[in-house]
């Protein structure tokens, strides 16, 4: 069956119909990617890690055969995400960069809108033993860890001893965290944000304003595999959790010096769609934008951990 999109009679002219259109025709694959979800490609369809009983066709509809449900985005934010349809909507016309057409008038308002969540970040443990162990065992330097414990942006959650990667915006302030489980089972583990993250902050690390460029990621443990592979770079770099460019738009923002962008987003075919689309846009607005990929593996830390980490040096 095709899961039901629940609607408030007050919902229905909420939206245009182009609006509706946008918000249906989303892009699944990234989508997903987007909202954490490890994509696997299985002929003309994809699925995902988590969910392997969903089907993706034509990158715009799923079916999960386990039970039956399928839609499209709009749909999959209410079955998985927990979204009402007016947020669902708007999460996907945000998602597509579209801004909303307020020019509609003699129309009763609309009921208040649910309260997001609160981002909060998950207690930490009282030792960060088990992430810093599952990290090495990633091939990360332990010089790299460190500083990462030290800067904040990066500790050991309490109750599922998770690795929680701290994105804060330029006061300092959390507003981001993506969770990472430290138990991977066949190559797969938990990957979630924190509920409330704002995904326009993700995960950047300080910026230097003597240095004029910033490197893309698309995870945190692959901008800290390129870290112990390049020990001089300790700032300039944002990892977008994903592949919206939110992260990347915001760095740029907070920071007007930058005037280029060197993309280092995984070699596999997600990336280098990812990386080709990135290079038009940020291109267009006068931004000098390079690649960099690694010479082996699908990413940063594959290829880590194929080449062996360099030695620590000093203690």
């Amino acid at each position: 069956m095709i899961t039901r999109q629940k609607t408030d009679r007050e919902d229905f002219w909420k939206f245009t119909d182009k609006e509706m259109e946008t918000a249906k025709d989303t892009d699944l694959p990234d989508l997903l990617e987007h909202l954490g979800y490890q994509l696997k490609r299985i002929g003309r369809y994809y699925t995902t890690r988590e969910m392997d009983s969903i089907r993706i066709k034509n990158r715009r509809t799923w079916k999960r055969y386990s039970n039956g449900t399928g839609g499209d985005a709009i749909t999959f934010l209410q079955e998985f995400e927990g979204k009402g349809f007016r947020e669902a909507v708007e999460y996907l016309l945000d998602f597509n960069g579209q801004t909303r057409d307020l020019s509609r008038t003699n129309r009763p308002r609309p009921p208040p809108e649910e309260e997001k969540p609160e981002f909060a970040l998950p207690p930490a443990n009282e030792d960060n033993r088990r992430v810093f162990a599952y990290l090495r065992k990633r091939g990360i330097a332990p010089q790299v860890i460190r500083a990462f414990f030290n800067t904040g942006l990066l500790y050991e959650d309490e109750k599922y001893h998770n690795c929680v990667f701290v994105g804060r915006d330029n006061t300092g302030q959390p507003r981001f965290a993506s969770k990472r489980g430290t138990y991977d089972k066949d190559g797969v583990s938990f990957k979630r944000d924190v509920l409330g993250s704002d995904k326009s902050i993700a995960f950047p690390i300080p910026c230097d304003p003597a240095v004029p460029w910033v490197l893309v990621f698309e995870a945190p443990i692959d901008m800290m595999s390129f870290c112990t592979l390049h020990r001089e770079a300790r700032s300039n770099a944002v990892a977008l959790c994903g592949l919206y460019e939110g992260g990347l738009n915001t760095y740029l923002r907070d920071n007007p010096h930058l005037r280029h962008v060197v993309l280092c987003l995984d070699a596999d075919d997600p990336g280098r769609a990812a990386t080709e689309k990135l290079r038009a846009e940020y291109e267009s607005r006068g931004l000098k934008v390079s690649t960099r990929t690694p010479a082996k593996g699908k990413d940063w830390n594959e290829y880590l951990q194929q080449r062996g980490p360099p030695r620590e040096r000093g203690r």
